[in-house]
């Protein structure tokens, strides 16, 4: 995501030990630990909200709803929330809250959501490991998932040669999906290799 992926230099310096992780304040220190420092997940965005301002989950919530939002109005009303709560909790002071409140601002706008940070994650890791071990199955699969929609492989060009074209409008499976025979037949034709 744009807005943790400047922070990604950072990351890589503070895990090798070649610059001081800053956790904004000690009571934040267990919540960013696994991140050295950095906020990445909207759940982090939350849980600061909760613990230097006072807030409860709901109010939180509200929160990092309107940062992803970025609607001015509503951020501006929750600025004055967020420093006016965090300067009754006393956990620091009015000009901390403020330099808080926009550094939250800048990371929940692209925060994202941490299971879903690891179920693609995890997609992603089982997607290269198919495509790396597996390449023919792995192409195969991915021209079966859109192979009624011929727009994706054909060309109205006629100066532009498809070899996907003729295998695809001429399938013979009877059932709307290419088998790997048949990829790996047009792969070798293409390539004028000997199957």
């Amino acid at each position: 995501r744009p807005g943790p992926m400047e922070n990604i230099p950072h990351y890589i310096r503070r895990k090798l030990g070649e610059e001081k992780i800053d956790y904004y304040h000690e009571s934040l220190k267990t919540l960013l630990f696994d991140t050295y420092g950095i906020i990445i997940y909207q759940e982090q965005v939350i849980e600061i909200a909760k613990i230097l301002g006072g807030f409860s989950l709901a109010e939180a919530d509200l929160l990092r709803r309107a940062m992803g939002k970025k609607i001015k109005e509503e951020m501006d009303r929750q600025k004055e929330i967020f420093i006016q709560k965090a300067t009754e909790v006393g956990i620091i002071t009015k000009d901390r809250a403020m330099f808080m409140f926009e550094i939250l601002e800048k990371f929940a706008g692209y925060g994202f959501n941490k299971s879903h940070a690891i179920a693609y994650s995890m997609i992603s890791y089982y997607t290269a490991y198919l495509k790396a071990h597996y390449p023919v199955e792995f192409i195969t699969s991915l021209l079966n998932l859109d192979i009624n929609d011929t727009d994706k492989f054909c060309t109205d060009d006629p100066n532009q040669e498809n070899p996907y074209e003729e295998l695809l409008l001429n399938n013979n499976s009877g059932k709307n999906l290419l088998s790997v025979q048949s990829y790996t037949h047009l792969v070798c034709q293409t390539c004028n290799i000997n199957s």
